[in-house]
């Protein structure tokens, strides 16, 4: 067999396995969250055999829905612990595709995605938000507003005070270039708000009290100077644009 067939094969397979282990550890993480919800409903149905039919079926509707909260909070502090226990923190440089790092880099995204997918829209624009990015090793200031769950490689990832993160709005410390992927910070300053849908690349350095517009696309380690606007696609300075068309 070709050597690069080989490779090729032996890369499938570590994909499989690393696949396998996030589905399995999904699988304990989702089932210890959703566990004590399960016992409320438990305890709901068990205790309400003498009640009226509606009064009930309410009860258990509303244990039902608590069970669902439950499980939401219950996962944000699993995540954390695991984050915390295993020191599952994305360090920034340049792994080759197929090496440890990826499966890593893949492994802690998939443990975000997790809370991402079924919980996170609940808890947004709420202390709760914060709380969950700080668990998962992002640096967060004080009165920091978070309307988008499109957030990745949260330990790479710096909000100051103030910050406004506007709905929909993507950060992402990561690149993949020539078969590499490369991990860098992206460092959010003091009073900053990033607009709807706006994207900022691995790398971003903003500076405080930036406005980075609705829809703009900040490229790979761009630094955003104090107090400009950028928008765009790609995002540039607005004074300079105007300097330029004069």
């Amino acid at each position: 067999m070709e050597p690069d067939r080989v490779k090729s094969l032996f890369a499938t397979i570590a994909q499989f396995l690393c696949t396998i282990c996030l589905y399995s550890v999904g699988i304990l993480v989702m089932a210890w969250a959703v566990f004590p919800g399960i016992l409320l409903v438990h305890y709901t149905w068990i205790n309400t055999l003498t009640y009226s039919i509606i009064l009930r079926f309410w009860l258990i509707g509303l244990s039902a829905v608590s069970a669902f909260f439950i499980y939401g909070f219950s996962l944000i502090f699993i995540l954390g612990l695991l984050r915390i226990v295993f020191r599952l923190n994305l360090v920034e440089g340049e792994y080759r595709i197929g090496s440890l790092g990826i499966y890593r880099w893949m492994f802690i995204n998939g443990l975000y995605m997790i809370a991402a997918i079924t919980f996170m829209d609940f808890i947004l624009l709420t202390p709760f938000s914060i709380l969950f990015f700080r668990l998962m090793g992002a640096k967060v200031g004080r009165n920091v507003q978070i309307n988008s769950k499109k957030c990745f490689d949260l330990s790479l990832i710096e909000i100051g005070d103030n910050v406004v993160i506007g709905g929909y709005a993507t950060i992402m410390c990561h690149s993949f270039e020539r078969g590499r992927l490369i991990l860098r910070k992206v460092r959010i300053g003091k009073n900053v708000v990033l607009g709807l849908n706006s994207v900022l690349m691995c790398g971003a350095q903003i500076g405080e009290g930036a406005f980075i517009t609705a829809g703009a696309v900040l490229g790979k380690n761009k630094q955003v100077a104090p107090y400009s606007v950028y928008a765009g696609v790609p995002a540039e300075s607005i004074k300079e644009r105007r300097d330029q068309s004069k």
